[in-house]
């Protein structure tokens, strides 16, 4: 496959989901495309923007989107749970961009209410405009996302410590 040509962390992964057009984040992608010096791998979802510089395709077939994960420096998203669930389990940089219904994005903004809960987290950078990606993609040093530690799990690693 076309992407075990990068080494892990030399290319920008984004996603914008599945079900309605995100234009607004494709083509500020496939711009940035054009002045960055590493690959852009756009997941498009149903788009009417013809990529100049980025590569990219509708849709990502689940092994594939994995290893595009796995190679990518930093991932940038729409605000979509799994996406952010993704980064979380790999351990990279998360820029969200939360799609807007003002703007026709979304059905209501749901993803802005979860852009600003995790607005906080380490490793999650929200670009409140696209504008705002550029700044975040010049960034060498982004955190990446941790993987959140559910109280409970502790409670039962460390009764199973003091078990042993």
């Amino acid at each position: 496959k076309w992407c075990r040509v990068f080494g892990a962390g030399h290319m920008i992964f984004a996603t914008v989901g599945t079900q309605l057009p995100f234009d607004r984040m494709v083509e500020a992608l496939d711009h940035e495309a054009r002045r960055l010096s590493e690959d852009v791998f756009i997941q498009t979802g149903p788009t009417r923007v013809q990529l100049e510089w980025a590569r990219g395709t509708e849709t990502v077939e689940p092994d594939r989107f994995e290893e595009l994960v796995q190679s990518a420096r930093v991932l940038v998203s729409h605000a979509g749970i799994g996406s952010i669930l993704m980064a979380a389990a790999h351990i990279k940089p998360l820029i969200i961009v939360p799609r807007r219904k003002s703007l026709g994005e979304h059905r209501n903004d749901h993803q802005l209410a979860t852009a600003r809960k995790l607005e906080s987290r380490e490793g999650i950078y929200v670009a409140w405009q696209v504008s705002d990606v550029s700044g975040f993609l010049s960034e060498q040093t982004l955190v990446p996302v941790q993987p959140a530690v559910n109280p409970m799990l502790q409670d039962l690693i460390e009764r199973i410590r003091n078990f042993i």
